[in-house]
């Protein structure tokens, strides 16, 4: 289906009873002058009922850097192994992988890592684009770090180390990367357009990201409150190097791409992104769920309280995880997913049977979940209470 409403042309299909999502994601669009371009898909009770996608060069194949939603596989991989018995989330970090302990970090417990509480946010002497490529290098030069703050005593948004970090942990116990248990476990299994590592035959569907644009009120907010660059958030981000870390260059470079570092560097769709999500939840194509209740419960429940060291928001992780419902009241109790620096969004939430991907190929101001995921979201949800 086609759908033209004020210039803005939407393609996909819905399923009876989510006219009001695709209806909701033509008026964001429109209300978008820099240049939309975006994918939404949503499953409810593990069938695609919302496929739509708009913008120009965009198809519902299209395949965007999805940034920090590439947390939320990398930690249902993390899921899985605990829900096994592989990894015991309270055993220390240093048990696995002796040299983490350096540095004052022998007693961090692995649920303490998960959750953003070990203070290993960059490391001294900067990483620059080929050493973020690597988890494995970067895991190497964060063991023997000093942390920005006594490790477990408080946490805060490892942004673009954390998927290095307990992927380590994986590798000593598995001596697999979470990228090659995720494609064998979760992508290929059922067919996910989401990917830790783009192989070269799928780079033409690749969609670059493209740089924010500001809008006058954006501008001038930035400029009344430039960011400094000793706080933790500059550090956290790469923009506290020389030169800072250019992050459209990051996931629009092939051997980032390639690599798939686990904390930034996936690559897929919002099919992808949803799909994930609904195949551990709920199951998809006749395949039990990936994750059992206890699992999925474990996934978004809140174990330490407080206010991010880096980013400011409060009570915001569980495993490895995001909390979504404070962004997105009408979701139900336990929703976890992960959103993504250039504005996309992904979640469960198991309490309503909803599988929600975003995707966009402008980078959104001011970084992470993009706005319109509020509307969009609540749409959903409205539509699923009247089903």
């Amino acid at each position: 289906m086609t759908d033209t409403r004020d210039t803005v042309t939407v393609h996909g299909t819905v399923t009876t009873g989510f006219e009001g999502v695709r209806d909701e994601f033509a008026a964001v669009l429109a209300a978008d002058h820099t240049e939309p371009g975006s994918q939404l898909a949503v499953y409810h009770r593990g069938g695609l009922v919302v496929d739509l996608w708009a913008g120009e060069g965009i198809t519902g194949d299209s395949l965007p850097a999805v940034y920090s939603s590439t947390k939320g596989a990398a930690h249902l991989v993390v899921a899985l192994l605990i829900q096994d018995g592989a990894i015991d989330p309270e055993r220390t970090v240093a048990s696995y992988w002796p040299e983490f302990a350096a540095e004052g970090k022998g007693q961090l417990t692995f649920r303490e890592l998960v959750s953003h509480r070990s203070g290993l946010i960059w490391a001294d002497g900067g990483l620059g684009i080929e050493d973020l490529a690597d988890d494995r290098g970067v895991a190497a030069r964060l063991a023997g770090q000093r942390p920005y703050w006594t490790p477990g005593t408080g946490y805060g948004y490892h942004a673009l180390v954390i998927g290095a970090l307990t992927g380590e942990v994986v590798r000593r116990v598995t001596g697999r990367s979470i990228q090659e248990i995720f494609e064998e476990r979760v992508r290929a299994p059922h067919g996910l357009d989401l990917h830790l590592g783009l192989p070269e035959a799928l780079e033409p569907r690749y969609t670059a990201i493209r740089p924010p644009v500001a809008t006058p009120a954006q501008a001038a907010e930035a400029a009344a409150n430039p960011l400094d660059p000793d706080s933790l958030r500059a550090r956290a981000f790469g923009f506290a190097a020389d030169p800072p870390l250019d992050l459209i260059a990051l996931v629009n470079t092939r051997a980032v791409r390639a690599l798939g570092p686990a904390s930034f560097g996936g690559v897929g769709s919002a099919r992808g992104l949803a799909g994930m999500y609904a195949a551990a939840v709920d199951g998809l194509d006749g395949r039990a769920p990936l994750l059992t209740p206890a699992t999925v419960a474990e996934a978004g429940r809140v174990r330490y309280r407080g206010t991010d060291l880096v980013t400011g928001q409060t009570d915001h992780f569980a495993l490895g995880f995001e909390t979504v419902g404070a962004d997105y009241p009408a979701l139900g109790e336990g929703a976890f997913g992960h959103s993504g620096a250039a504005g996309s969004q992904a979640y469960a939430d198991p309490v309503n049977g909803v599988a929600y991907g975003y995707t966009r190929r402008r980078f959104a101001l001011p970084g992470g979940a993009a706005p319109e995921n509020e509307r969009l979201s609540a749409a959903v949800s409205e539509a699923v209470a009247k089903l």
